[in-house]
């Protein structure tokens, strides 16, 4: 049911690279530019994945401009729903992407069309607290101490927040073993949020910059960043007993790379992801690469945590959208009785 990252880590399967797109086939490519919408905290990440994929495209004869459209990721997707013509969309949660399939925007299979099931890496949920971690801070429970101010995205317009949601709900599952306890237990959770920000960054600007709050909750890879860039003379990164895997699916947004003639170059561009280079991005980066050799290397930084998927613990992110999140559903009353 659970699943360990550990320091050694090795991920059994090979990565099945789509085979490369050669020269010729970019020649007769339509559209040489490309709309890369995705979520908030990876606006670092494409920074430096794009350039490098331009340079790879050269190689091949074809200039490339790829432009980035970052937000909180529901609200990403809804935009694309709304007509946002996004070549490519580069969530954090599958249920965001499920929701474009559902309207006959991406291919009902879009998890087939890349390996990892169209996830290039993962990352997890952590603790970002202030240096010396004052209200020692070191699991879950801590989050619910009255009148500590716990700082989260808000779970309905951002995969941030969602994650937090659903890995504080499985911790509670799993030590009740009651979903009716786990409730009470989220409720007391966001009883000490003050603001639900639209996304990841907004939350990190909340607890970094206007000094809101005792706990910020967010990804792995945005912690590290915080803590690299602010200085490790501020802030601390606690990892909790159990998390969540938060793995990052990719899409290729058919109906509009087929009408601008994009899309051999809008897969070969996800394809990259997964290519050594880009796995090396991502892994400085702080994301979870899949590549196992990629992995090893960078091994150090990603210490080990206890996870559990949504697909196998929770019963799936349908059920889970269902139950937690849908308009009145538990999520709503949480907000409502809090």
């Amino acid at each position: 049911m659970f699943v360990i990252f550990r320091k050694k880590a090795r991920i059994a399967a090979a990565l099945a690279l789509a085979a490369t797109i050669h020269s010729a086939p970019y020649a007769l490519a339509e559209n040489t530019t490309l709309l890369n919408v995705s979520y908030d905290v990876s606006r670092e990440l494409y920074k430096d994945i794009n350039p490098a994929f331009t340079r790879y495209a050269r190689e091949k004869g074809l200039d490339v401009t790829i432009n980035q459209s970052h937000g909180g990721s529901s609200k990403q997707a809804l935009a694309v729903a709304s007509g946002l013509e996004a070549d490519v969309i580069t969530m954090n949660q599958s249920p965001d992407i499920d929701m474009l399939a559902e309207r006959d925007i991406v291919a009902d299979d879009w998890r087939d069309h890349f390996p990892h099931q169209a996830t290039p890496y993962t990352t997890t949920t952590v603790f970002l607290v202030r240096k010396g971690n004052p209200h020692n801070i070191q699991d879950w429970d801590d989050l619910t101490r009255e009148g500590l101010q716990v700082i989260v995205p808000n779970p309905k317009t951002s995969g941030n927040g969602r994650y937090t949601y659903v890995a504080a709900w499985g911790y509670a599952l799993d030590k009740s073993g009651s979903e009716e306890q786990a409730k009470d237990f989220v409720t007391k959770l966001f009883a000490n949020v003050p603001v639900l920000d639209g996304g990841g960054r907004g939350a990190t600007t909340t607890f970094t910059q206007r000094d809101v709050g005792d706990v910020l909750v967010t990804f792995e890879n945005e912690a590290i960043l915080i803590a690299g860039e602010l200085g490790k003379d501020k802030f601390d990164i606690v990892y909790p007993s159990l998390s969540v895997d938060a793995a990052a699916p990719v899409a290729v947004i058919e109906r509009i790379t087929q009408k601008r003639g994009t899309d051999a170059l809008a897969r070969e561009y996800l394809n990259f992801l997964y290519s050594q280079e880009g796995q090396t991005i991502i892994a400085q980066h702080y994301f979870r690469p899949r590549d196992k050799d990629v992995l090893a290397q960078y091994a150090d930084q990603y210490p080990e945590i206890r996870t559990f998927s949504v697909e196998t613990f929770l019963g799936g992110w349908s059920k889970v959208k269902q139950q937690h999140f849908a308009d009145g559903a538990l999520f709503d009353q949480i907000m409502v009785n809090r």
